[in-house]
This record gives structure tokens, sequence and C-alpha cells, in this order.
């Protein structure tokens, strides 16, 4: 069973509770239908579908969902209204002892059961997301990688800059494990990936490889330029040690070794070129990085 982020779980849960607060909001149309209660405002209201639990969460929340797929957010936001304008019409009918119209009760059908349909979907999305994602760093693991490295590696060649696949080792890593133990351990993974994420720049993915070893995907225009990728990379660790549980600190260093991939170069190539030129760096003293040969 996949674990998930508190943060994923709480989002997961905070959708399916607004699905079923609209459930329930259904339910209220069908005791105005039969009993002729008054359903409230934000059934009657023009601005209904913007006074409902749901409505208003889904808008609050309306970035993450955009993340995902744009236009079924607009899809989902154009039916829900017209489940409420349909619903409107239906209940204002009943309260006025009016015969109702049998397009307004298939357009509220259909619209709900698109509704339904465009969440559940987007359930998915938000749960195979985070499938990708490391629950301890919160980097995106290796699976993806292919994909970016396909689509990254066609933008290097159209902005004529080179692509090097950056493979970073923590030094000494089962040392930690073995001293103070894996929840320190893993709180040293969390430091470093935080430590990482704030080292790169924006057109330099990162990901967690694997284990202690994580992966950048670097776009430089020269060999200097790579080379002060890797110096920042490796100097940033080196001056930020992890919290310890008694209150000292940790010391902490990488070794990164860099490949440039060549043209129609795999990506499993350029990560067993990049691996090789970090296991030099270790053999070489650790704390630094090594470009492989051309």
């Amino acid at each position: 069973m996949t674990d998930f982020t508190p943060e994923i779980d709480q989002f997961v849960a905070e959708l399916d509770a607004a699905v079923e607060a609209h459930m329930d909001w259904t339910r209220r149309i069908l005791r105005c239908a039969v009993l002729h209660a008054p359903p409230g405002d934000d059934v009657m209201a023009p601005e209904a579908h913007m006074l409902c639990r749901f409505g208003n969460w889904f808008r609050s929340h309306r970035g993450h969902f955009e993340a995902l797929d744009a236009l079924s957010v607009q899809r989902v936001e154009t039916v829900h209204q017209t489940m409420h304008d349909a619903i409107r019409g239906i209940c204002g009918d009943v309260l006025a002892a009016r015969p109702g119209h049998m397009a307004d009760l298939q357009a509220f059908e259909l619209a709900q059961d698109e509704l339904l349909t465009l969440l559940a979907r987007f359930k998915t999305l938000i749960l195979a997301q985070a499938a990708r994602h490391d629950v301890l760093t919160g980097l995106p693991l290796r699976h993806g990688i292919e994909r970016d490295f396909v689509q990254i590696a066609k933008d290097a060649a159209r902005n004529g800059s080179r692509l090097y696949v950056v493979m970073i080792d923590i030094d000494h890593f089962k040392r930690v494990n073995d001293t103070w133990g894996h929840p320190v351990g893993d709180t040293v993974l969390r430091h470093l990936a935080a430590t990482l994420r704030r080292s790169v720049r924006g057109n330099e993915p990162l990901y967690r490889f694997g284990g202690e070893e994580f992966l950048v995907l670097a776009q430089c225009r020269t060999v200097k330029a790579a080379e002060k990728t890797a110096q920042r990379i490796v100097s940033a660790v080196r001056g930020a040690p992890a919290p310890l549980p008694d209150g000292k600190q940790l010391p902490l260093t990488v070794t990164a070794g860099l490949a440039e991939v060549a043209d129609g170069e795999t990506l499993a190539a350029a990560v067993e070129r990049a691996d090789a030129a970090l296991y030099q760096g270790k053999q070489a003293g650790r704390d630094r990085w090594v470009i492989a040969a051309g």
C-alpha cells in the first residue's frame, strides 16, 4: 500500500468531504421537492454556485487543480454552475406550485454525473502525482526522470545549452545511521534535500534517485558553467550542517559526478558515466565534484 504525505492525505480527505457536502446539498433538493421546504440560499440565490460549501472549497484550491489539468478546472466550474442553475429553476417551480420542466431535470442530472466523473479523475491524478514523489523528502522520484530527460534534452538542444546529469551522494551516510539511528538518518536526508532544493536553479530539476543518492538535470552554456553548478551544490551542503536531537549540528558533505549528455545518448548511459565520475570523487577524498571525460 502506498503511503502519502499528511498534506496529500488531508487534501484528499477535504476533496471527499466537499463532494459529500454536495451530495448532502442534493438531499435538501429532494426535501424541497417532496415537502416543499425552502432549500436555502446556496440553492435559490443567483450566485448559489459560489455560496455552497463545495464551490467555496474548490475556488480556494483552484491553483492546485489547475496545476493538474487547467481545462478540466474550467469544466468543473461550468457544470457546477449548470447544476445550480437547473436546480434553482426546479425548486422555484416546486415552491410556486408550478409544473417543472424536463429540460431542467435533464440538465441537472447530466451536469451532476459529469461533475462527479471530473472530480473522481482529479482524485486519481492527485494520488498518481503523489506516488511519484518521495514521502520523506518531498522530491520527485526516479520513475519520472526518463520523460523529463527527453523533454529537457530537446530544450537544451533548442537553446544551444549543454545538458549535464549530476549524481550526488552523501559522504559517509552509513556512519550517520550506525551512530545515531535511522530516525536521525531520515532527518539528515530531509535536511539535505531542502539544502539541495535551495542550491539548484529553477531550470535544474532535482530528484531523489535512491537511498542517499540525488540527481540533478542541469542545462549549462559552457563547461565552466557546469563546474560552477557543481561547486555551488557541494559548497551549499558543506555550509549547511544538519541539526541533531541533542541540539548539536552534524557537518555534511557530498560528492558529485557530472556527465555531459552526448547527442542521442540515453539517460541510463549518462547516469552510468556520472556514477563513474562520482566514484572517482569518492576515491579522491570526497567533498568534491568530478566531471566525466567526454
